[in-house]
């Protein structure tokens, strides 16, 4: 008497191997999926981190432009009297050369690094000094340090430099414009421009284009206006 044969057949045994090829690319296009998501998400937040970082830095330092002590006066002894004539416009853009020029009041007073340093005592007396020639203060003085920053923005590297450093990479455009008033006396923004009248300053208006350079997501524009707060009446 034979014994009844069991097992799986040849088709079967075929069925079951393309159910599990099925079931494995399903997987395989969800992992895919999931990871291109999250290399998409990751590269966008890098975008606006590197974005907000830069335009914190240039949005202070605008807020600060300036801002050279608590007297209107201030006797100028540094070097070629050029804290005079740089204090005249703290704010300059240069669409040609496509930089920003920023003159502003250190915001931390024991930096290091300073183009000049501001002595006063806030009741009569204020001297303007170039960096390493300021004498000892005297009593009830306290010092201003005043840095001066050129922002510049090369289109062809795609990269936008702090005083001839590299500050960020993988930018695709810079911009300026100014909020003018209508008027040397009017304190609201009547316009923006980008070759404003000095006397007319109120505000800047930042325009920032970074782009991921492996494309794992699509370029993003950043927008920040910070406004003059120390403009020269």
């Amino acid at each position: 008497m034979k014994r009844s044969m069991s097992g799986f057949g040849l088709v079967e045994v075929m069925l079951a191997l393309l159910l599990g090829l099925v079931i494995s690319l399903g997987l395989t296009q969800l992992f895919i999926s999931s990871k291109s998501t999250y290399l998409s998400q990751a590269s966008s937040a890098a975008l606006q981190e590197d974005a907000r970082f830069v335009l914190a830095k240039m949005t202070q330092e605008v807020r600060l432009a300036g801002m050279s002590g608590c007297l209107e006066n201030i006797r100028d002894e540094s070097l070629g009297g050029r804290f005079s004539s740089a204090r005249r416009q703290p704010v300059q853009w240069n669409a040609q050369q496509q930089s920003l020029t920023l003159i502003s009041a250190a915001p931390d007073s024991n930096t290091a690094w300073h183009d000049w340093v501001v002595h006063t005592d806030c009741v009569s007396t204020s001297t303007a000094w170039s960096r390493g020639r300021a004498p000892a203060l005297t009593p009830g003085e306290f010092a201003l340090p005043v840095q001066q920053h050129v922002y510049r923005f090369n289109p062809r590297r795609g990269e936008l430099t702090l005083d001839g450093q590299p500050l960020l990479s993988n930018v695709r455009a810079f911009s300026v414009l100014f909020g003018v008033a209508s008027s040397a006396r009017a304190s609201g923004v009547a316009r923006y421009t980008s070759q404003p009248d000095p006397a007319l300053i109120r505000s800047v208006r930042f325009s920032l284009t970074l782009f991921d350079p492996a494309d794992r997501t699509r370029e993003q524009t950043f927008h920040v206006v910070a406004a003059i707060r120390n403009r020269q009446v």
